[in-house]
């Protein structure tokens, strides 16, 4: 089992280059498992057909901590693709980290990855600030790679930058390793050049390149991924592409494990 964290700046565009990359990963045979970190528990929404799932902690305040099974917040969405939602506290009150390492847990006692075995398990994590419950899949042993998600504006670059830095100090401890950066271009003027300069400081290769395409809003207006709802699009090809990076990582990784 290969897991891979995703990072990246609220807004950046992170849960839709993951969902459409879990899509991508099924479509390729693999087992997958995507598993929503931010308060807004809508990443897995386009592999559900435009549904929220109910999230584990909503589950845990419904049915109380000992009576939540893994039917209750693991649901199969888009070519088997196992979706899960971590959720956030009521608006106002507690800590949307703490909510995350609260998921995490009940995942972990209810056996989740022994029981559906997942080939790849993908986090994706608010990135704003990378401290609690937002840094739990660096530093508890969660996954095995970080990818961050950013632009070439300037908020989402300083977002990128923090999350490299916390990934670099977390692996010194034998934690998880960064593995690349994806733009997820909004057009900004000499985009390319501007990350692929940040990347360099940061010391991680552009990885891949998502165009910015009205096939997007187009799939997410029907509920779906753009793997599943224009398949034969050059947008699917770039997340095709970046999904066969991750197999190599996946591959590279699975060989250290030997």
């Amino acid at each position: 089992m290969v897991k891979i964290a995703i990072y990246g700046k609220g807004g950046i565009g992170k849960s839709t280059t993951t969902s459409n990359l879990s899509a991508a990963l099924s479509i390729a045979g693999y087992k997958v498992m995507q598993i929503g970190c931010d308060p807004k528990s809508d990443s897995t929404k386009c592999l559900m057909k435009g549904v929220r799932i109910p999230t584990v902690l909503d589950m845990i305040r419904d049915k109380g901590p000992n009576d939540v099974e893994l039917e209750d917040i693991v649901y199969e969405g888009f070519n088997g693709v196992l979706c899960v939602e971590a959720g956030g506290p009521t608006p106002g009150i507690g800590c949307a980290g703490r909510g995350i390492i609260t998921a995490f847990d009940k995942l972990e006692e209810l056996d989740a990855y022994e029981k559906y075995e997942p080939d790849i398990v993908l986090y994706d994590v608010l990135g704003d600030v990378v401290c609690g419950g937002f840094a739990m899949p660096i530093r508890e042993g969660y996954a095995d790679k970080v990818m961050i998600v950013t632009s070439g504006e300037m908020m989402a670059l300083y977002a990128a930058n923090n999350i490299a830095s916390a990934v670099h100090n977390f692996g010194k401890r034998g934690y998880a390793q960064l593995s690349g950066i994806i733009l997820n271009r909004r057009n900004v003027e000499n985009e390319l050049e501007i990350v692929e300069k940040a990347a360099k400081e940061i010391g991680e290769p552009v990885v891949s390149i998502i165009p910015r395409d009205g096939t997007v809003q187009l799939a997410e207006d029907q509920g779906k991924t753009v793997i599943e709802a224009f398949p034969d699009s050059q947008m699917a090809k770039a997340y095709m592409n970046l999904a066969e990076y991750v197999m190599e990582v996946g591959e590279n990784e699975m060989l250290l494990c030997q």
